[in-house]
């Protein structure tokens, strides 16, 4: 039996969302200052997590220096903002020993309702694709598996997967040997 240990880093400000950028970061929308965090209360709740502050523009070039995580089987971004999100996935650049080759990505805010009206054009969405056009060896893609089951959650919406072609590990065969089927 492996033992597998799992990691958890939050980012956040800790004091709420910066203002708008522009349009792509939704002002119809979000707010300055909403979700102000009350640091303390929170830090006393973690037990395994760790609580990385700052602004995301910052913390994402530092974070692997400082931090040296394990490899990232798993991303949730809930950053609401285009510009906030777009910093993120800058860090999907860094060295390959940081990431399995193929990893989950969990983005909040992309399908919403009839009041955010998310599109390709805007928001986490536009971030994603400009990133997609950006990276040659990394790409974010739909997870087809999911959306093809009978019953389709909406949270499957919200999933991409995150494949970094590239990655010496990307070949690596994780699939059954046995894959005939024998003629009845």
């Amino acid at each position: 039996m492996v033992s597998v240990e799992i990691d958890v880093y939050g980012f956040d400000t800790g004091e709420g969302l910066p203002e708008p950028v522009d349009y792509r970061d939704l002002p119809y929308h979000w707010k300055g200052g909403f979700y102000k965090m009350d640091i303390t209360a929170l830090e006393a709740r973690l037990k395994k997590a760790t609580l990385v502050l700052g602004d995301i523009r910052d913390t994402a070039r530092i974070f692997f220096e400082r931090y040296d995580p394990a490899p990232i089987g798993a991303i949730s971004y809930d950053f609401d903002f285009y510009s906030s999100t777009a910093a993120a996935l800058q860090m999907l650049g860094a060295d390959e020993q940081y990431y399995l080759p193929r990893m989950y990505t969990y983005f909040d805010d992309v399908t919403g309702s009839e009041r955010e009206l998310y599109n390709d054009y805007t928001g986490a969405r536009l971030a994603i694709n400009e990133y997609n056009r950006a990276h040659e060896d990394i790409k974010l893609g739909i997870p087809y598996h999911l959306l093809s089951r009978q019953i389709v959650e909406a949270w499957y919406h919200k999933i991409w997967i995150c494949h970094f072609f590239k990655h010496s590990c990307y070949d690596a065969f994780v699939s059954d040997y046995d894959q005939q089927l024998q003629l009845a």
